[in-house]
């Protein structure tokens, strides 16, 4: 646990984009098969299942409500717009697997410019961009010890191209982190809505 995590006076938090509930069965579904093939791999709580847009770690509480605002203008006049969850993948690579996750592919283009919006809005507060390029995904799970498995492997290759579902994303979302024995519990602090419409 991070020292910022044992300060009351700090909030874990995260924006992210949430998915409906027909995507997050289909992904709970996967899920249950890899967890069989891959007991050592920490997998993602259904309910916690997300897509990120932006960490941003121990965050003082007295700034929750200005970056609220900030993402407020930030998105202003972006729309709404569907994505599409399909296949399955590992960063860095299948010989060192670190964390196992669900790609994004209709709606990519649209999903990089709210991201870059977000980074836009937290900026401000100190937040700055990530090292590598924005890649739109949902983790699904951590490897605990980041080495080649076949089994995994094989179930990732043959989920390539299957559809887990089109998301309609009509919100971008502030969230908050709690860490318990359980597991992390996340819950909704800001919700900001986005015009629309905008097909993908």
């Amino acid at each position: 646990m991070a020292p910022g995590d044992r300060d009351p006076s700090r909030v874990r938090s995260f924006v992210a984009v949430l998915i409906d509930d027909a995507t997050r069965a289909a992904l709970a579904t996967q899920v249950e098969i890899l967890r069989r093939a891959a007991p050592r791999v920490v997998w993602v709580a259904p309910e916690n299942l997300h897509l990120t847009l932006k960490f941003l770690g121990a965050v003082d509480q007295v700034l929750l409500e200005p970056i609220a605002h900030g993402l407020r203008e930030a998105l202003s006049g972006a729309s709404a717009f569907d994505i599409q969850v399909v296949g399955l993948g590992v960063f860095p690579a299948a010989t060192r697997p670190r964390v196992v996750w669900a790609g994004v592919t209709a709606g990519r283009p649209h999903l990089t410019e709210l991201a870059a919006r977000v980074q836009t809005a937290v900026a401000p507060f100190g937040f700055a961009p990530e090292n590598r390029p924005f890649s739109g995904h949902l983790t699904l799970g951590r490897v605990r010890e980041p080495r080649r498995d076949d089994r995994l492997s094989s179930l990732i290759d043959d989920s390539a191209g299957r559809v887990f579902g089109t998301v309609r994303v009509v919100a971008v979302s502030l969230m908050k982190s709690v860490l318990a024995p359980s597991g992390a519990r996340y819950s909704e602090m800001t919700r900001i809505s986005l015009g629309g419409p905008k097909s993908s």
